[in-house]
């Protein structure tokens, strides 16, 4: 750690330093998560596509970035790889409940990135985020995950 991230982590709420911590020593399975050296609110995340779905095989990256008013308001994620899920936008951004209304400070950071990698095992096109892409899923869901697939393997591949 040099000095410029030292100074930045005697800002960082106690909160924020001991999940960083937590999430570095103990990862959570198919999920990676590492904290920005500019900025210790920013993580870069790689999500692995989760088995027995349309995503297996593949590496999505993330970026998560910790408010100020974080844990009381959520933690904002987006896709940086492109994807083709009817929750997740061609922007990256994610309808998922626990980033909007249903957030609450008892949830972490691994939390809202298991329910992310969740959504990709889940998606759920009755709530979507991308209309074109749930429309699709309900009216062909077989031909959806196919182009999801697709999709993994030209944008997903590590």
């Amino acid at each position: 750690m040099n000095a410029d991230q030292a100074a930045q982590a005697a800002q960082l709420p106690r909160r924020i330093i001991k999940e960083t911590q937590k999430l570095l020593s103990e990862p959570a399975p198919g999920i990676s998560a590492s904290p920005s050296e500019e900025n210790l609110r920013y993580f870069n995340v790689m999500i692995l596509g989760p088995q027995q779905s349309p995503y297996e095989g593949g590496v999505f990256k993330l970026e998560l970035f910790l408010p100020e008013d974080y844990p009381m308001a959520p933690p904002k994620v987006r896709f940086l790889t492109k994807i083709y899920h009817p929750n997740i936008d061609k922007l990256g951004r994610i309808c998922l409940d626990i980033l909007k209304d249903k957030w609450s400070p008892a949830l972490q950071i691994r939390t809202v990135l298991l329910s992310i990698q969740a959504l990709l095992s889940a998606p759920n096109p009755d709530d979507p985020l991308a209309d074109n892409v749930a429309k699709h899923w309900k009216e062909n869901e077989k031909e959806a995950i196919a182009t999801a697939r697709q999709w993994t393997s030209m944008y997903a591949q590590g």
